[in-house]
């Protein structure tokens, strides 16, 4: 589909008349109706305003000229993953679990590798393969290949031993050590808890990223501790294999 269409029918399905398209956006109606005739394309600061305005990428404004790929994980992305900057508008360089808020989620490629052996591995493609897949495609994508002039890994790394720290004055009864937290997507870990009350909650947010970790417990059997935080929180719980029966060992504000 071109531009002109693109524009035509998100701006019809929002309901918006040519004047107040045009008024949202700092242009007169005459640029829109041209737009719209396929006589002239919106310019690089006005595709921004519509991008903002009806939620979908550049890219798609322009008829997906581009296939684009997150530049930290590799995910192929769609405008329903795609990041945004803390001013709402679109960064079509990450998918919105790599990059949140303004923050680089990942700085330390095998945590990334891990929490894609979780997502990808099956019975055709085994972890060996995705970790040897993950370990060849990153180092070619920009994020890593720019990542040692990054700023904030240092602070990055302080900040999970500053968690670990935390974590490990709680004295957990069964719980080992922690020595190692790993970035984690809030879906792949947001367990449903029973609560005292016979209804079921969950705390955490399926598109944030945590930082956490799961560990055996050292009285043996078949539950697990599982730990996920981030600034505002410590959430440590317990389950048997594949988040089954989950219970909340402690949720503990920072």
């Amino acid at each position: 589909m071109d531009t002109k269409d693109i524009i035509l029918n998100l701006r019809t399905k929002k309901g918006l008349s040519q004047d107040e398209l045009a008024e949202k956006v700092f242009v007169t109606r005459q640029a829109v109706s041209r737009w719209e005739n396929g006589e002239t394309t919106p310019n690089t600061e006005t595709l921004k305003l519509l991008s903002k305005l009806f939620d979908v990428s550049i890219n798609t404004l322009l008829g997906s000229p581009r296939e684009l790929v997150c530049q930290c994980c590799g995910m192929p992305l769609e405008d329903s993953s795609i990041s945004k900057e803390p001013d709402g508008f679109f960064n079509e360089e990450y998918c919105k679990w790599c990059y949140a808020d303004g923050e680089y989620m990942y700085h330390d490629m095998d945590d990334l590798i891990e929490v894609c052996v979780n997502h990808m591995a099956n019975e055709q493609f085994t972890p060996e393969r995705v970790r040897a897949y993950m370990k060849d495609m990153l180092p070619k994508l920009n994020y890593w290949k720019q990542y040692t002039n990054l700023a904030g890994a240092e602070k990055f790394n302080e900040f999970k031993k500053q968690l670990m720290d935390e974590i490990n004055a709680l004295h957990i009864e069964g719980m080992p050590k922690v020595e190692k937290l790993n970035a984690l997507v809030g879906g792949y870990i947001n367990l449903e808890y029973r609560l005292p009350n016979g209804k079921y909650a969950k705390f955490l947010d399926d598109n944030a990223t945590y930082l956490g970790n799961q560990l055996e417990c050292e009285f043996g059997g078949n539950r697990c501790f599982g730990i996920a935080a981030n600034m505002d929180f410590i959430l440590i719980s317990t389950y048997e294999e594949n988040g089954e029966t989950p219970e909340l060992v402690i949720y503990k504000k920072r």
